[in-house]
């Protein structure tokens, strides 16, 4: 929320950052090792800068920004135990309230603004996977076709947000077995005739990531994995008829299990068949309450903006083996 809120973007390393929000002001709260580029991108009354020379400067600083008294919401789901006791601790006459998820159903409601903005960044991911296709060839490691994809992404970032922070930008580039994660890492194995190769674009702007991933072979592909990945793109096909307004997330998860079962596939399914997209990344997570899963029973609604990603896992020394995965926003 800090970034939703303020279109400031924190990198901890292990210190603390905060975002008050109140009638009179919105103040963000940053490390001095950041010097002054929180205050330069955030939109806000100001930025309270804190040292670490003292234990728990943090806490002072928040306790100078916010009234001792009254009710203050906070997210508990991003909050350590330990951060929470010592925010108690210096503001002890608060009643402190879990504001999290009441925060997520807001944020699951895109504006015009945000979705033209998802819509950029998707079609910057569309360029990485036309270069991550140019870059494979056989004898290849996987973190070159990686690195060719990332620069050709950075690069049209800079060009369509030429006053824009580029950071955490990435590609996951697999090959044979290791693609049976969905987020396993670039290694230096390098691409063979006949390997299943997994594409992963993810372009990050302003803090708004999108992502494309695609199934490819590399030279030929044999008959199990044919059979598998046409079974996984007609799931993707059939999902992405079904996110419309008014469909609920746990009918779309059963509907599609139904047809992996048909096909003998439904063991094999690895998570969910999609998520919500907008404010996201490894920092902070995502809004949990708009995923395509079997316990999730919110109904989707215009300015919702939903993953449609199917993956099927078949576990090494299968014929087939590998993991399949389609990604549509």
């Amino acid at each position: 929320n800090i970034n939703y809120y303020a279109d400031f973007i924190y990198c901890s390393f292990g210190r603390f950052y905060g975002l008050v929000v109140s009638p009179e002001k919105v103040v963000t709260i940053s490390a001095n090792i950041d010097a002054g580029q929180p205050w330069r991108r955030t939109i806000g009354d100001y930025n309270v800068v804190y040292t670490d020379w003292q234990r728990d400067n943090y806490f002072k600083a928040v306790a100078q920004e916010i009234p001792n008294k009254g009710r203050v919401g906070i997210e508990f789901d991003h909050l350590p135990l330990e951060r929470l006791n010592k925010l108690k601790a210096v503001l002890p006459n608060v009643q402190f309230v879990d504001i999290s998820s009441a925060c997520m159903k807001l944020r699951m409601i895109k504006s015009a603004e945000e979705i033209a903005h998802i819509t950029q960044g998707a079609a910057v991911c569309d360029i990485g996977g036309f270069a991550v296709t140019a870059a494979i060839r056989e004898g290849v490691p996987e973190h070159e076709v990686a690195l060719a994809s990332t620069q050709s992404m950075v690069r049209e970032i800079a060009k369509r947000f030429p006053n824009s922070e580029l950071m955490d930008t990435w590609t996951w580039f697999q090959s044979a077995i290791n693609t049976d994660g969905a987020h396993n890492p670039v290694t230096t194995r390098q691409v063979q005739k006949g390997d299943i190769l997994s594409l992963n674009c993810f372009s990050m702007i302003a803090g708004y990531y999108t992502a494309l991933e695609r199934t490819q072979f590399f030279d030929h592909c044999d008959d199990a994995s044919l059979r598998i990945w046409e079974a996984n793109v007609k799931v993707h096909e059939a999902g992405l008829k079904l996110i419309r307004p008014g469909a609920r997330c746990s009918d779309i998860a059963k509907e599609l299990n139904e047809i992996f079962y048909e096909e003998g596939l439904l063991q094999y399914r690895t998570f969910g068949y999609g998520h919500s997209f907008g404010v996201l990344s490894h920092y902070y997570g995502r809004e949990a309450g708009l995923e395509l899963r079997e316990d999730i029973d919110t109904v989707i609604e215009p300015g919702m903006v939903i993953s449609m990603e199917p993956m099927i896992m078949i576990p090494q020394g299968m014929a087939g083996a590998g993991g399949y995965r389609e990604h549509d926003l």
